[in-house]
């Protein structure tokens, strides 16, 4: 129940009796020409307040004047609507929160903040989550928006959502105010004009007065076109007719560059370092191209921005590049959309709670839930469709590109969602599966693992919108299934150099056929065809028998007539694609004098011998990855799908470019020469995937392989989470250096595989053991390029395997198994798991032992001993 409306006043009596007084939540738009107009009813309202003890609270932000200053008895809280939507509305409720119940506020005209964040759309949305927010604290609010100036969408989510709608003009010398929205009240007079007579308020009641002033007022206004325009829109009128006017000699050039940069700011990146790279490689008609094909407002987002500049890097360095790549044609869905999203389906507090450090997990599950089950607003759907109809039954990937993504310093990489659209059935069919592709994207904002990313990485109080690239499905129709003939992976440096005849400034590829999915996401089932760019015929096998062993089986496609992604055996899809040039890809091995049972079933063995070798791909992929690399003047990692013409030419796909944080190098010292067996933990011949190094270890987590191999699947899940509960155990002595030492495969979701960690619980690690064990055959695959791989490298985490049986290798399990393991004390409550998971402490004592872990990487050697 609402507090009484007693000693609440616009300052002003007559006005008071226009509206029927104010009431408790109110808050109040007055629609201006000028400031000038708004200073009216700001300054009685002000002295109102503070003479009757009210909490008077200005946010100032706006361009214009202050409206009161420190004298006038006002908190005056400064901001800077350049910070981004989210922390911008985030410090003002942080204050309103602080403030309490029954506050006046008086905000600045909103209407600078869509010149700040260049959306009409965004101001919309700010108002929709602040007004309520207000309301429900009992508080009075003044806002002024300049009339004429947002679009019609903009101004109706404001006048839906306020109480009181003002609209104020002047007319013969004389003040006006008109309300057009008065809530929970009503008077026969009130939505007439009235004009101010000394103190009083009089309403225009005679029609001849009313028609003459309306019309003349009217008729000084702007054509009613520009006013449904956003601010967006009006830029981009701007900007081509600057460029028109440069092209017929109109016009300086320099008001093309200074409205390119404003449009880079706008719509591409904020990021200083990526703005002085697109300068180079971008234009004017650039920009201008990517506004045709984009659906609403705001950034597009690291990965669209990754795809296009990667693009126009090659296309700018050599012309020849323009032949050899397939045209793209892809969509922006602008990270505007994505916060309309939120605050249309009620999710906004959800958001703003997520940005405190010691909740932002609290309501993520079912924030998640409602993502999944909203709505979008009709403008919206209109272009989703439109789209849709331009794509056809041509199948379409719906893939995250937030602010933050794949930008210098953070990759996000695997942390949100891509989803394929097989894009078949009626219309309406694909336009439903395509809003829910949209809002799994969004979905995923909120997820454990990207949340815990954000948090480990100081990122939750950073503005993360985000943003979607909508691209065609790179491939063709072979059958009823739908598939590029390559795909994969490409880094300018290579941290697996295998051999010392591998140059690993030369990069590297890892290679599928088929979709992608299987060269970004670490296939505990599969295996991927490693390529060193200098060396592309050395393998990191050893015979062909190990080639049949250790290549992929399974293709990821898209099944047209079920209309769903699928993974198949490489001959069941080999079968359905008679027009398929599989001797490119492919080599013939028959049944009969297999390797092993798993190797003899099947007959095409992908092993790229004849692309390697016999066409100039390679080539184009180490160069391709050298000029992207000079241009970024840092390492980056791409992502890329190719396909054979029937002109046995090709065109390659470029889908994706980033930063790769990989830190080249490392200190390589001696390994020692000798190491007495009761000193050596064990030794690895590779692979070994990081820097090289000397490190010192204090903590070993031993997963012992007998005991883990005896649990149920429920049980590895709980020693899962184990781990994770002790990598981030806190001790007084501060943070140690972690080895953690499993079976199988870390980070596998197959615990038959080994040990199903998510990354999140094992990022204080420093260096990460994969023990081949377990009774089975289980080799550790290689994740170069994976979304697993990225993760270690930004955590700059080593990663190895030891084979205990295998030649040069071995693993001191005695050593494991007798010394004292601190898990009963560090964790009481999980002391059950003493016999599988063991914690063992090596304490660097003074002229002691300690143990220590070297690494050389380039040798593929690590050995871990007591020095």
């Amino acid at each position: 129940m609402k507090p009484s409306a007693k000693n609440l006043s616009t300052g002003i009596p007559g006005l008071d009796r226009v509206v029927q007084r104010l009431l408790p939540g109110d808050n109040i738009v007055w629609q201006v020409d000028s400031i000038e107009d708004y200073l009216p009813f700001v300054e009685p309202y002000c002295e109102d307040a503070v003479r009757k003890g009210k909490k008077l609270v200005y946010f100032r932000f706006a361009r214009h004047p202050e409206l009161v200053g420190q004298e006038s008895g006002a908190e005056i809280h400064r901001l800077n609507p350049e910070v981004g939507f989210e922390t911008f509305t985030a410090e003002i409720h942080k204050v309103i929160e602080r403030s309490g119940r029954g506050t006046f506020y008086l905000f600045d005209c909103l209407s600078d903040l869509a010149a700040d964040w260049y959306s009409d759309l965004m101001l919309g949305n700010f108002f929709m989550v602040t007004c309520p927010y207000l309301y429900e604290l009992d508080t009075i609010t003044y806002f002024a928006l300049f009339r004429d100036g947002h679009s019609f969408e903009a101004v109706s989510a404001i006048r839906d959502t306020t109480q009181l709608l003002i609209d104020v003009f002047r007319h013969g010398g004389s003040l006006y105010v008109h309300p057009l929205k008065v809530d929970q009240r009503y008077s026969p007079t009130m939505y007439l004009p009235h004009v101010r007579d000394g103190g009083e308020f009089r309403p225009l009641t005679e029609s001849a007065v009313l028609s003459e002033v309306l019309a003349q007022i009217t008729s000084q206004r702007v054509e009613s076109i520009p006013r449904t325009l956003d601010i967006w829109d009006r830029k981009f009128l701007q900007a081509r007719e600057i460029l028109e006017d440069v092209k017929k000699g109109r016009q300086q050039s320099k008001e093309s560059a200074d409205i390119f940069l404003r449009l880079l700011r706008m719509m591409v990146t904020r990021d200083e370092r990526v703005i002085a790279l697109a300068s180079r490689y971008l234009d004017l008609p650039d920009l201008l191209d990517i506004r045709k094909r984009m659906i609403g407002t705001g950034l597009i987002g690291g990965k669209s921005v990754g795809m296009l500049l990667s693009r126009a890097i090659l296309a700018r360095t050599d012309g020849r590049w323009r032949d050899r790549m397939e045209t793209h044609d892809s969509f922006y869905i602008g990270s505007d959309v994505f916060y309309t999203y939120l605050v249309r389906n009620g999710l906004w507090k959800a958001r703003r709670d997520q940005r405190n450090p010691l909740s932002f997990l609290g309501g993520a599950k079912g924030a998640r839930k409602k993502i999944l089950s909203g709505t979008f607003p009709s403008f919206l759907c209109g272009q989703f469709l439109a789209m849709l109809e331009y794509f056809g039954q041509s199948p379409i990937i719906v893939r995250s590109s937030s602010l933050l993504e794949d930008s210098f310093g953070n990759a996000f990489t695997g942390k949100y969602e891509s989803v394929f659209c097989p894009n078949q059935g009626s219309p309406q069919e694909r336009l439903d599966a395509f809003l829910s592709a949209v809002k799994a994207v969004y979905a995923s904002t909120m997820s454990e693992e990207a949340l815990l990313y954000r948090a480990h990485r100081g990122l939750l109080e950073r503005d993360e919108q985000m943003a979607l690239l909508v691209q065609r499905v790179s491939g063709a129709i072979h059958g009823h299934l739908f598939y590029p003939q390559i795909a994969g992976v490409g880094l300018s440096y290579n941290p697996f150099a295998w051999s010392e005849y591998i140059d690993p400034q030369a990069g590297m590829l890892r290679l599928v056929f088929g979709l992608g999915t299987r060269a970004v996401e670490r296939t505990d089932d599969d295996y991927t065809r490693l390529v060193a760019l200098n060396a592309p015929q050395r393998r990191p096998e050893a015979d062909f028998g190990e080639v049949v062993e250790f290549a992929q089986r399974r293709v990821d496609a898209l099944d047209l007539s079920a209309n769903r992604f699928v993974s198949l055996n490489v001959d069941d899809v080999v079968k359905v694609s008679p027009n398929l040039p599989i001797d490119m890809f492919a080599a013939r091995k028959e049944p009969a004098g297999g390797r092993s049972k798993s190797a003899a079933l099947s007959r095409c063995v992908l092993t790229f011998d004849r692309l390697l070798s016999a066409t100039p791909f390679v080539a184009d992929m180490k160069e391709m990855l050298a000029v992207l690399r000079d241009a970024y003047e840092y390492p980056v990692d791409i992502e890329f799908t190719a396909n054979f013409l029937g002109d046995e030419s090709y065109r390659i796909n470029l889908v994706q470019c980033r930063p790769l944080q990989v830190k080249e190098g490392g200190g390589i010292l001696p390994l020692p020469r000798t190491v007495a067996r009761k000193d050596m933990l064990f030794e690895s011949r590779g692979p070994i995937v990081g820097q090289s190094s000397r490190t010192a270890v204090d903590r070993l987590i031993y997963v012992d392989p007998s005991a883990y191999g005896k649990l149920s699947i429920g049980e590895r899940h709980s020693v899962a989470r184990l781990i994770g509960r002790l990598t981030h155990v806190e001790e007084k002595e501060g943070k140690k250096t972690i080895l953690l030492l499993g079976p199988g495969r870390w980070g596998t979701k197959m615990p038959s595989l080994g040990v199903p960690v998510s990354f999140a619980e094992i990022a204080s690690v420093s260096v990460l053991c994969e023990i081949v064990y377990m009774g089975t055959n289980i080799v550790p695959n290689v994740s170069l390029g994976t979304h697993f791989f990225n993760d270690l490298v930004e955590a700059n985490m080593l990663s190895l395997a030891v084979f205990p049986k295998g030649k040069g290798s071995c693993l001191n399990e005695s050593f494991f198994l007798r010394s004292r393991n601190r898990l009963p004390e560090l964790l009481p409550e999980d002391s059950e798991w003493s016999g599988a998971v063991r914690v063992i402490d090596v304490p660097a004592r003074k002229g002691g032992r300690k143990l220590v872990l070297n690494a050389n990487t380039l040798k593929q050697r690590a050995v871990c001993y007591l020095d």
